[in-house]
């Protein structure tokens, strides 16, 4: 049976958020993290798109950044780092990933950060994210 290639992406963004949680704390080598991972018991995960966040995300950080930081009411550094790895993921998404319609980026970081954020963190990611959305993805948003 071949699993739901949706849910394995699901599952991929789970561990990249947890990945990236470590990575943020760690400042750890990404390659060192995904060995790490791989040694789990990890089924059903989409581990090439898991790969792909955990190494991106990293390389495109500061440019991700600039999208956050004029939309975020503190300074980067006091985020929660589940927020601030769930709205990477995102953003990184809704920028560099135009075959994930931008409703499925949003709603995926939110459902991140109602599992392992705070407990209304999730209506700051949607807030942040939803103007991401309106800035790279105005045309889809408007097709809708």
């Amino acid at each position: 049976m071949n699993p739901n290639p949706r849910h394995a992406r699901t599952k991929a963004r789970r561990a990249a958020l947890q990945a990236l949680y470590q990575w943020q704390l760690t400042a750890q080598d990404p390659v060192d993290i995904e060995r790490q991972f791989k040694e789990e018991d990890l089924q059903n995960v989409d581990f090439d798109y898991f790969h792909i966040l955990l190494h991106e995300i990293p390389k495109h950080v500061s440019g991700l950044n600039d999208y956050l930081i004029p939309l975020i009411d503190r300074p980067l550094k006091e985020l929660d780092p589940v927020e601030l790895a769930a709205m990477r993921i995102g953003i990184y998404e809704l920028c560099h990933c135009p075959d994930v319609p931008y409703r499925v980026a949003i709603n995926e970081a939110v459902e991140l950060a109602k599992r392992f954020g705070a407990e209304q963190s999730h209506k700051y990611v949607n807030g942040v994210l939803d103007k991401v959305a309106q800035q790279v993805r105005a045309e889809e948003m408007q097709a809708k």
